[in-house]
């Protein structure tokens, strides 16, 4: 049940990413076909993942606990990039 549970948690913690990449516009919307950008809901879903990261603290192995750690740090440096871009046009 474990690596259930743990395989789960990482395609939760996968799918939250791709949202997010989504959201900072750097994939693409596979149903809209376009690229499109909504900094306010990246910013919430990196806001969740946090919320997830504090609620799950000490709880997960040490796998879990760096993806997680993995998958914010980018997707925050991928906002900062974004919101950057915004500012400078």
């Amino acid at each position: 049940m474990e690596n259930k549970n743990s395989e789960l948690f990482i395609s939760l913690i996968y799918s939250f990413q791709m949202q997010t990449m989504m959201a900072l516009g750097k994939l693409k919307n596979p149903i809209t076909e376009k690229v499109e950008t909504d900094l306010q809901t990246a910013q919430t879903t990196i806001d969740m993942l946090e919320m997830i990261q504090e609620k799950t603290k000490n709880n997960l192995s040490e796998e879990e606990s760096k993806f997680l750690e993995t998958i914010i740090a980018n997707l925050k440096l991928n906002y900062v990039d974004e919101v950057n871009k915004t500012k400078n046009n």
